[in-house]
């Protein structure tokens, strides 16, 4: 496999536009830019930008949470949040500048309307999901921080901060976060359903359960348990500034475990219970998926960090090559949307003429490309008729150009020769094993089908002058159910590789 292969499924991006509006549209940043907006007058703060005590509670009144008893720690939040994104900027304070000690409740600085205020109303959409991003990252920090109440008590005992007291790695912490955000990502990707949830269980499971574990050890299961509560911390914090959409685990299951003294997975959530669990029941411990926001900020870290994460339309400029080489990895309906964009940016006549040459070739990915030409050449108009008629007489590309001719019900079709069809024949197989394994079901139905529609199949096939004739005969002598057909499969797959050598 190439080093340029992409290393995950491509997903589909919502417009720049619509990303924006949900960027604008997020809790914690829809507060922040308007305590950004209401700081015109000047807000004072402490040393590092923070909100101070008489501040607070007008910024809270403001944001409309007064009567919130958590209102001033979510206009803290979103006060933190507008600082760290530039939404608001700080002049010192003379006694601040001074370098003058100065009294826990006075300001060491007044917080005015940041320049990138203004961006969120006169900016581009990709301004404001810059800002967005910025301001995620910060979240994505606070959500992978320690327990705050933990750090207190440490912190009044007048002890040093002990990390390993509390038993948290900052590295391990932000590790676990980011491959929990991957899987997600990945579930997303490969999902025919996007806004599908995944019961928080078995994404902590995802992480922690080994492959190769059938059934999941009571050690396991604790600590599945306990990575799934501090996920379900996380989610909460992670939720209002839109990169995950997240139904919380339910707080009276949480008390009556601690009730009881059993941790969340004591009784086997996913199946492993006695009686299967009912989809209320899978509920109450949590439910996550990743907004289209979400899907978009996960990728662009991902991009950050050189991991090649595609996306439908990413290869709209690039040639017919680059589009046949990707599209057999994509799932069948991303193959399609990227083909039809690819299409859209072409006449039906140079596009068909450009997938046919790049579908040409000997090499062990060419029956994939002619197989993911064939069906890109399906969504071509008739208008590209000159184009497959021109390969009608070429080894490689008469057979899938007659196929093309033959579905539009277009005229003088030629018959192809017998060597044609069983060169076509192989290709197509070569193809389809590159891309499933032996116990598809779809496969086994294939092969049976192909030597039941030609009688002597294997007494022609092993004579087929194609790269992959013997590799393909040997594939049919596994997975023919018939014990007879196999053994001709076998033996003619011999004889081809004795062929290819002699």
């Amino acid at each position: 496999m190439s080093a340029d292969r992409p290393t995950l499924p491509p997903v589909r991006l919502h417009s720049e536009a619509e990303l924006a509006r949900d960027a604008l549209s997020a809790p914690l940043m829809a507060r922040a830019a308007k305590l950004a907006r209401w700081a015109e007058r000047g807000v004072p703060v402490g040393v590092g930008g923070e909100i101070l005590a008489e501040p607070l509670a007008a910024a809270t009144e403001h944001l409309g949470l007064a009567g919130d008893e958590d209102g001033p720690a979510y206009a803290a939040e979103a006060w933190q949040l507008a600082v760290d994104t530039g939404l608001v900027e700080i002049a010192e304070t003379e006694e601040s500048e001074d370098g003058a000690d100065l009294p826990d409740d006075a300001a060491a600085g007044i917080a005015t309307p940041g320049e990138e205020l203004g961006l969120l109303t006169s900016g581009s959409p990709q301004d404001i999901l810059d800002i967005w991003l910025g301001g995620m990252e910060t979240v994505l920090a606070d959500a992978a921080a320690p327990d705050l109440a933990d750090l207190a008590d440490q912190l009044t005992e007048g002890g040093e901060l002990d990390l390993d007291a509390l038993d948290w790695n900052p590295e391990e912490e932000a590790e676990l976060l980011d491959g929990i955000l991957g899987n997600l990502y990945l579930l997303t990707a490969l999902n025919e359903r996007p806004d599908q949830e995944v019961p928080l269980p078995a994404l902590a499971a995802s992480m922690l359960v080994p492959d190769d574990m059938d059934e999941p050890t009571d050690e396991v299961l604790e600590e599945v348990s306990e990575a799934m509560m501090r996920l379900d911390d996380q989610f909460r914090v992670l939720e209002p500034i839109g990169l995950v959409a997240y139904q919380p685990v339910d707080e009276a299951l949480i008390e009556e475990l601690d009730e009881d003294g059993e941790t969340a997975l004591s009784q086997k959530p996913g199946g492993t219970s006695a009686e299967p669990l009912t989809e209320e029941d899978v509920s109450r411990y949590g439910l996550v998926r990743l907004t289209p926001l979400g899907v978009y900020a996960v990728r662009a870290r991902m991009l950050d960090a050189g991991v090649h994460a595609p996306a439908v339309g990413d290869l709209t400029d690039k040639g017919s090559d680059v589009l046949l080489d990707a599209l057999p990895d994509y799932p069948e309906a991303l193959a399609q949307a990227e083909s039809e964009l690819w299409l859209a940016a072409r006449t039906p006549l140079d596009a068909a003429r450009d997938l046919l040459t790049a579908a040409r070739g000997d090499d062990d990915r060419a029956p994939r490309r002619r197989l993911a030409a064939q069906q890109t050449l399906s969504l071509v108009s008739p208008d590209a008729e000159a184009a497959l008629r021109e390969v009608l007489d070429d080894r490689q590309l008469g057979g899938l150009a007659r196929v093309w001719l033959a579905e539009r019900a277009l005229p003088g079709i030629p018959e192809p020769s017998q060597e044609m069809v069983f060169w076509l024949t192989v290709d197509t197989l070569a193809a389809q094993l590159d891309s499933a394994d032996d116990a598809s079901t779809e496969l086994r139905d294939l092969v049976q089908g192909l030597t039941a529609q030609h009688s002597g199949f294997f007494d022609t096939a092993w004579r087929v002058d194609h790269p992959a004739t013997a590799d393909v005969l040997e594939a049919m002598g596994r997975l023919h159910p018939d014990k007879k057909a196999a053994k001709e499969a076998r033996k003619a797959a011999f004889k081809a590789r004795s062929r290819q050598s002699g």
